[in-house]
């Protein structure tokens, strides 16, 4: 069987864009093979700047014959007098045999005509070059350009084609470029046309002659690069920054890296301001002492073989000389005013157009951290409540700074940095200010599900606080995430409240927290811009509903059964739902568990049938009444043991609960087995029903167990 080689040669594509995009190309290609039967033995892809590339392995060169049975016309319509009328003849002729040849079968609607269609494969270089060039215009891209048709779009102009099966050149065109055998190498180091001989292994070797590596191959070569620059300077290191590799390696073709240097005074500055610059201006790496200290040297990664006059790297030097020299300048320039000044210039800082200034939220703030600290200090807790007041209070005003306008990343960060080396107050002790500054620097954490929480109370609340203000009032102006739109990163805010409220074990409900933080608006400018159609509670419940799905599923492993049974028992406490999930997980490999779990589909599917047929069910079990031993016993068992369940549920011992709740297990198989629930007896009837209610709702305090799966089944 044949390989199939695709190429897309262009422009520099910008870094991020080309994961995302080689790997939905690669599915695409997948797909359509599969969908027009022609599956692939293995599908491998390629990409660098100039070039997203997919090898198919192992392809039919035709797809195979299919034999389809296929209804035509009612016998009453296609025969009149036994003879065919012309509804038979274009039937006939539709499916390619003569009229003799149609077959009739009978069907629920009647008798009707058919025949038996053998639809010959198309060639598979047919297919490719007819199907390719929507597949390649369908891949989504964050921006586009079109240059020459309308209707088709890529994120950088296309310059050559490569489309290969075996060494057959399918005569596919997109955007005006027809697909040949040569491809590009090197823009610099390679720059004329390379053949490429067939699909297939040649393809990689063809391009690594001329200078261009695949994605691995580059990341191994940098590494190297790195290790063997930094070796030159005796106890250093390179830090690692996983991001950044991902950047650089999506930069370059043929990768090689030089060591720089910048003058040791820039060290005074803090390091994250010195770091930022290094990496998301300039794409350098830091170098640091085995203590983590940073020396004054950088890391350039090249697209080239390597700089043995020095000149690029003087260079770059000279760059970051620049950059420095300007950070400097920005730092020295807003000492000149504090930060406790600057909070009046929030008021002419937007925050959003119909939310007020940041001035407005730094009010708002306030008055919600004061609430969340009383909630907290009551619990038992220990919280300073006059640090997170002042943190918030000084939170926003590094947005007026001449270094945070520099380098935006750094919000939040100079702030803290800021609070530091400025005297707050002059009755606030050096400790405290330590606390206020750290809390305002972490204010912004956690950033995504890999970043870390505040690293203090405070900071905890303050950072809560600050997402919880912007998520109710886009809620409140009815600016809630639809489908893939959220402008608002909102989402990413509300994962953030989850995790801190999970990892620091704060005693905050979400129905709370958001009340509050709605209550905030109260009386505001903005409130009578909120939007009456939405209803805020319904909303924010199901919108932390799905975050903290989310949590439980992507960022902690749990299976999403269990998930699902521990949500639907109630999903207002972060840190309940997190202790009832670890003590679900730790109980679901006893079998008493699985029949419990089995059991409890029964009563939940039998007591949803009695409220369709709208039969009454009592409050709880009647002894008077006279019914079945089993259920008696059952009755009693479970009463029996409620009081000690309920206490180690108050108490948050959910393992012991559940282990308890177990012990009903061969009650309740008797039960099943032995008592019929649906009997013509009303009162009986009622009784039963009665009792697989109150075990429904005993079971289900903790989890829903009628969501976990059991046996293959859910």
């Amino acid at each position: 069987m044949p390989d199939f080689l695709l190429e897309i040669g262009c422009e520099e594509i910008p870094a991020r864009m080309i994961d995302p995009a080689a790997l939905e190309l690669r599915e695409r290609l997948q797909k359509m093979l599969e969908r027009e039967r022609l599956p692939a033995a293995g599908i491998t892809q390629f990409d660098s700047p100039r070039r997203l590339a997919v090898l198919a392995t192992g392809i039919p060169a035709t797809q195979p014959d299919v034999t389809e049975q296929v209804t035509g016309p009612s016998a009453a319509i296609a025969f009149k007098d036994g003879q065919p009328t012309p509804a038979a003849h274009a039937f006939a002729k539709k499916a390619g045999i003569d009229v003799s040849q149609l077959e009739r079968i009978t069907t629920a609607k009647g008798e009707y005509l058919s025949a038996k269609v053998t639809r010959k494969g198309r060639s598979a270089s047919e297919l490719l070059a007819e199907l390719l060039p929507k597949e390649i215009n369908s891949i989504y891209w964050p921006k586009n350009m079109y240059w020459r048709k309308p209707g088709e779009v890529f994120v950088r102009p296309v310059r050559w084609l490569v489309a290969l099966l075996d060494r057959e050149v399918i005569p596919l065109e997109f955007d005006g470029i027809r697909a040949g055998s040569q491809s590009r190498g090197h823009r610099v180091l390679s720059p004329n046309a390379i053949q490429i001989p067939s699909a297939g292994p040649s393809y990689i070797d063809t391009l690594r002659g001329a200078k261009v590596l695949g994605r691995i191959e580059r990341e191994q070569q940098i590494r190297k690069a790195l290790d063997a620059a930094t070796r030159t300077i005796p106890g250093a290191r390179w830090r690692e920054d996983k991001s950044l590799l991902d950047t650089v390696v999506n930069l370059t073709e043929w990768p090689s890296a030089i060591l720089g240097g910048f003058d040791r005074e820039f060290l005074e500055l803090p390091e994250e301001v010195l770091v930022t610059v290094m990496r998301d201006h300039q794409k350098y790496f830091a170098v640091e002492d085995g203590a983590g200290k940073l020396l004054p040297h950088f890391l350039a990664v090249l697209n080239t073989d390597g700089d043995p006059q020095g000149i690029i790297r003087h260079g770059h030097e000279r760059v970051l000389r620049a950059r420095f020299n300007d950070a400097r300048f920005f730092w020295q320039s807003d000492q000149k005013h504090s930060l406790r000044e600057r909070v009046q210039w929030l008021k002419h800082v937007t925050f959003q157009k119909d939310l007020g200034s940041y001035y407005d939220k730094t009010l708002r703030v306030q008055r919600l951290c004061s609430w969340l600290c009383e909630i907290i200090r009551q619990s038992g807790m220990t919280i300073r409540p006059g640090v997170v007041h002042k943190a918030a209070y000084l939170a926003k005003t590094d947005l007026t700074t001449e270094l945070v306008k520099e380098f935006t990343e750094l919000q939040g960060i100079v702030g803290g940095l800021y609070a530091r080396v400025q005297e707050l107050d002059s009755e606030i002790p050096d400790a405290t200010r330590q606390l206020i500054a750290q809390a305002i620097y972490d204010q912004y954490k956690p950033e995504s599900m890999e970043d870390s929480t505040p690293q203090t109370p405070g900071g905890a609340v303050l950072s809560i606080a600050d997402k919880a203000d912007t998520i109710a009032g886009m809620f409140a102006l009815g600016l809630q995430p639809t489908g893939s739109k959220d402008p608002f990163a909102l989402r990413r805010q509300a994962n953030g409240i989850v995790k801190t409220i999970a990892e620091h074990k704060l005693p905050l409900n979400l129905s709370g927290l958001f009340r509050d933080a709605r209550e905030t608006y109260r009386g505001s400018e903005a409130e009578p811009k909120f939007s009456k159609e939405i209803d805020y509670t319904s909303a924010i419940h199901e919108f932390f509903r799905e975050r903290l799905e989310f949590y439980l599923r992507d960022a902690l492993g749990f299976k999403y059964d269990v998930v699902k049974a521990v949500l639907a028992s109630g999903s207002d406490d972060v840190v309940d739902v997190l202790a009832r999930a670890e003590s679900v997980k730790g109980v679901l490999h006893m079998p008493e568990f699985q029949a419990i779990a089995a059991a409890c589909k029964r009563m939940r599917n039998i007591l949803k049938q009695a409220e369709e047929k709208g039969l009454g069910i009592p409050a709880e079990f009647d002894y008077s009444i006279e019914d079945a031993e089993e259920a008696k016993m059952l009755d009693a068992k479970a009463r029996q043991m409620a009081d000690r369940v309920e206490k180690d549920r108050a108490e948050g011992n959910y393992l012991n609960a559940l282990i308890m709740l177990s012990t009903l297990r061969d009650d309740v198989d008797r039960f099943f087995d032995k008592v019929m629930v649906m009997v013509d007896d009303e009162r009986v009837r009622a009784n039963r029903l009665a009792l697989l209610q109150t075990l429904l709702r005993e079971f289900t305090t903790i989890a829903d167990f009628s969501e976990i799966v059991t046996d293959g089944k859910t």
